[in-house]
């Protein structure tokens, strides 16, 4: 091995120890190798940014915007409460997420349904209260599990079969034969999840560690005519278990019902009195069916996804002082709508345009984000500050975000476009037909992960460019002699640990000729090889940066290095039987 080799291995050592040990971010170590790689000139910066154009890499970053479209428009809402429903337990919520999300890999590409599914789910835990961490490696791993059962399920069974294809002593794959071993891995990957999950994944990024804030609003919304709502107990509509807000009271046909119970039933029109924090009166306006009960929200220029939720505190020289919201012409003097106030703790009975507002009054305002340069410095309120991923769900455009998340995934799987090209017409459109702004395009972006898997993907090309990769694949493979059942073992062995250090695109392109010469040289028949070769380069359960979904879910779940090795390496292990133990009996030598 060479000394370049040898840096380079180092350098891997040491990031792994720093993930593993410390609480430095993931983008920051593996940048870091790499940058250490490129200045000490162990590689030249074609290799070190090669991660950087990598195909893979801004798909990633495409897909952020599609997801993005996805959530604005509340389509991703909207799939997310149907799937997820009324589920109270970890282990409920963890089979409602895993079932649909393998089936959908299987003939989906995964990275567009996780990076997708990520931000409802965060919002979904903080409504539900079962801790985020519980459920994004789920949502990860099954992904990465339904790939495995169709030839188009992860671009590494394109890649693999692209290359038997080429080599004529093969023949190629059926687009359902991975599912022969695929099921069989996922099934048992299933139950194991549904069994160890909750005992062995941390308990972080709680939703109830946000409501910490004792600042509490009073807002009123209505139950619209003919929506999913009405007719529904105020416990089937999820309205009864709200963290950090409260059901105070229903106003219907001019008579108040205090306290309600949660088998009471809602009925269009219906006005109801919720008292709580901010982070839940977002999740309030959510929900399908449910409208503000000021109709100035609806006379303002901006349309509504277009707009977020502002606090503003009363200065005691704002014109308005001592006035009513509505005698003071609030909506025409600000171009905001006040959807709320906080007075000192109390709840404030009349509606909000009876409200006469006083010095250190806190709004909740609806507005154009613009408000808050507008206003910051202004004399009219002490402090004028936004609140993060607050915009108005319209529910308007769903249709546009589906139709286009659909034709993305057509025109990627039948191969008119490539997986980019379709992430990159979609985000396009969403953007076109105005589904969000340009703005909240850039800023659904998580540059942090783009970052790590970038410098994951250069540390991989080091680990190729110095030889490094080859030389511990024909080593190991030297140990299996003349037993193919203990080659096939070595070769998902490789393959698995490459995928773990580099990608799994390449680890199947390196262990390809490598297990091919081996089959051949045994006088052996190559598919099981290739099976063996499907599952192992699937199965990065063990880090994080073996799999563009495991790092896309490692910030979002709280999570830490080791995480993934608690429950992910029982996992490896469990697959790693299934396949080698099955695949024999399926493709015969």
């Amino acid at each position: 091995m060479t000394i370049e080799g040898i840096a380079v291995l180092c350098v891997i050592l040491i990031c792994l120890i720093l993930l593993v040990s410390t609480t430095v971010s993931v983008d920051i170590v593996l940048f870091g190798g790499l940058a250490v790689l490129f200045i000490s000139g162990v590689i030249p910066a074609e290799q070190a940014l090669s991660g950087f154009s990598n195909e893979g890499m801004l798909t990633v970053a495409a897909l952020y915007i599609v997801a993005a479209g996805l959530k604005e428009t509340g389509a991703i809402h909207f799939i997310v409460q149907k799937v997820m429903g009324n589920a109270r337990t970890v282990k409920t919520a963890q089979l409602r997420i895993m079932s649909p999300v393998m089936v959908m890999s299987a003939f989906l590409n995964n990275t567009p349904i996780v990076a997708s599914f990520i931000p409802a789910l965060e919002r979904w835990s903080r409504i539900s209260q079962i801790p985020v961490s519980k459920i994004l490696i789920p949502l990860s791993y099954a992904a990465i599990l339904g790939g495995t059962c169709t030839l188009i399920g992860t671009s590494t069974n394109l890649i693999l079969n692209g290359l038997m294809i080429e080599e004529a002593s093969t023949r190629a794959i059926g687009i359902l034969e991975p599912a022969l071993i695929g099921i069989p891995c996922a099934i048992a990957g299933f139950i194991y999840l549904v069994i160890f999950g909750d005992k062995l994944l941390p308990e972080r990024g709680s939703s109830m560690d946000t409501f910490q804030d004792p600042r509490e609003y009073t807002i009123e919304m209505i139950v619209k005519d003919s929506a999913p709502l009405s007719g529904k107990t105020i416990e089937d509509a999820g309205l009864r278990n709200l963290p950090g807000l409260f059901l105070i009271e229903i106003q219907r046909n001019g008579r108040a019902i205090p306290a309600p119970g949660p088998y009471e039933k809602l009925r269009g029109e219906d006005r109801l009195i919720f008292t709580g924090i901010v982070d839940s009166i977002i999740d309030l306006q959510q929900i399908t069916g449910l409208v503000p009960a000021t109709n100035q929200v609806f006379k303002l220029n901006a349309p509504r996804n277009e707009r977020q939720m502002i606090e503003a505190v009363v200065s005691r020289s704002n014109p308005l002082m001592g006035r009513t919201i509505r005698d003071g012409n609030f909506r025409d003097r600000y171009d905001a709508v006040v959807l709320a106030v906080s007075r000192s703790g109390e709840r404030i009975n009349e509606k909000i345009g009876d409200i006469t507002l006083k010095s250190g009054d806190v709004l909740l305002l609806e507005a154009h984000p613009n408000f808050v340069q507008k206003y910051r410095n202004a004399n009219d309120f002490y402090l004028v500050s936004s609140i993060e991923d607050s915009s108005p769900v319209t529910y308007e455009k769903a249709w546009v975000a589906a139709l286009s998340l659909l034709g993305m995934v057509v025109l990627a799987a039948t191969g008119v476009l490539s997986m980019l090209q379709a992430a990159i017409f979609a985000g396009g459109l969403l953007l076109v037909t105005k589904c969000f702004r340009y703005t909240t395009a850039l800023e659904s972006v998580d540059w942090r992960v783009l970052i790590a898997i970038a410098s994951a993907l250069g540390l991989g090309s080091a680990l190729q460019y110095t030889g490094v990769a080859e030389q511990l694949a024909t080593n190991l493979l030297s140990f299996a002699e003349n037993d193919p059942t203990l080659a096939l073992l070595l070769t998902y062995l490789a393959t698995w640990l490459l995928t773990e250090m580099i990608t799994n695109n390449a680890a199947a392109v390196l262990i390809f000729p490598i297990a091919l010469s081996l089959a051949q040289s045994m006088g052996v028949d190559f598919m099981p090889f290739a099976m063996v070769m499907i599952i192992a380069a699937s199965s990065s359960f063990s880090t994080p940066i073996g799999y563009q979904t495991n790092l896309m879910v490692y910030g979002p779940g709280g999570y830490k290095f080791t995480d993934f090795a608690r429950i992910g390496l029982p996992l490896n292990l469990i697959v790693a039987t299934v396949a080698v133990s099955l695949i024999p009996y399926i493709w015969s030598f």
